[in-house]
């Protein structure tokens, strides 16, 4: 069974340890949901994983990928 996992929390340390809080804001969801994501807890809508990607200048394939688990 493939999961989708992210590598959200890694960026946003590279970012200038850039918040939970700091990205939900420029994405316009709560900090409860990047939480959630980050904890593969909750998958992406398409539009917010586009989002996502767009604050971090990346391709959504280098944020969230499909894992063997």
């Amino acid at each position: 069974m493939k999961t989708l996992v992210n590598k959200l929390r890694e960026l946003r340390y590279l970012q200038g340890k850039m918040t939970q809080q700091d990205l939900a804001i420029k994405v316009e969801v709560t900090r409860q949901t990047i939480l959630s994501i980050e904890k593969g807890k909750f998958n992406p809508s398409v539009k917010l994983a586009l989002l996502i990607a767009e604050v971090f200048q990346k391709n959504v394939e280098e944020i969230f990928y499909l894992e063997e688990k």
